[in-house]
């Protein structure tokens, strides 16, 4: 048994340090790139077709802005007013033909912050968790009877750590799939820049967009932050019993790990407060 409860927390620290490296693989991967580019093509075509209807609402919207902000026609007669209905319409047209360009085009800005952060920290992979020699020394020593509390501790302590993980690169997946949900939409909301009274609908729409890219830039953050307090991992004291010895290595991990899930968790939170959402 002693070596089942071994083989358990390898495994466990295993699965958390993959979870870990396809987090950090993520936060550097282009939609484009992403599961050989295949939902991205999705992505483009359904943008393609709603380009086709974000044409047809910028109209309409635009018809919308100019009887709500012209008191007659003979307002719209005047020449600066038809000049800044006329540039008003033609920046719309645009940013609905060209929103896609536009969304890539923020989407690079955001990878080069995440890129700068993660070349002035130094820290470009996971150094990975590993299990002290020193406690699996003292675990394989364990007899029989003495083998059965630390299956419950060590199995306990190895879903949670499972759990966190999941946690973690949920998060992470989720940010991932919202800006293919952002991409796939924008011809809607950016076809409402046509429309003094409706554009807030479209600056709404941007700065969301960048909030869940720059989601990106803080997740870093906190794995960067992460790596400097955790640099050195849980000590082992030598001097407890088997039992009481995993116990308290597993609690100081699964805290350290409760930090950076906890931060990784909090990233969107973090950036609507910096950007006023």
């Amino acid at each position: 048994m002693a070596n089942w409860v071994v083989d358990n927390l390898e495994n466990t620290l295993d699965t958390w340090n993959t979870k870990f490296d396809e987090m950090w693989s993520l936060l550097t991967t282009s939609p484009k790139d992403f599961k050989g580019g295949r939902i991205w093509d999705v992505i483009v075509d359904i943008n393609g077709a709603l380009e086709a209807i974000g044409l047809g609402l910028l109209v309409l919207f635009f018809v919308i802005g100019v009887v709500k902000t012209c008191g007659s026609f003979a307002e719209i007669k005047r020449p600066e007013h038809a000049f800044r209905l006329f540039i008003r319409f033609a920046v719309a047209k645009i940013v609905v033909t060209y929103g896609m360009d536009l969304m890539l085009s923020l989407f690079k800005i955001a990878q080069g912050i995440i890129s700068s952060i993660m070349t002035t920290s130094g820290v470009s992979q996971s150094a990975g968790a590993t299990l002290p020699d020193e406690m699996k020394t003292a675990i394989e020593d364990c007899g029989f009877f003495e083998s059965i509390p630390l299956w419950a501790v060590t199995l306990i302590g190895g879903l949670f750590v499972t759990v966190l993980a999941f946690i973690m690169i949920l998060t992470v997946y989720g940010r991932f799939f919202k800006i293919y949900m952002y991409t796939a939409m924008a011809p809607i909301p950016l076809s409402t820049f046509a429309g003094e009274p409706t554009q807030s609908v479209g600056k709404s729409f941007l700065k969301s967009y960048c909030a869940v890219l720059l989601e990106g830039g803080v997740i870093v953050l906190a794995c960067v932050i992460f790596s400097v307090y955790a640099s050195s991992p849980p000590e082992v004291d030598t001097s407890l019993e088997a039992v009481s010895m995993v116990w308290k290595y597993i609690g100081e991990l699964v805290f350290n790990l409760l930090v950076l899930v906890g931060a990784v968790k909090m990233s969107d939170r973090i950036i609507h407060e910096m950007m006023g959402l």
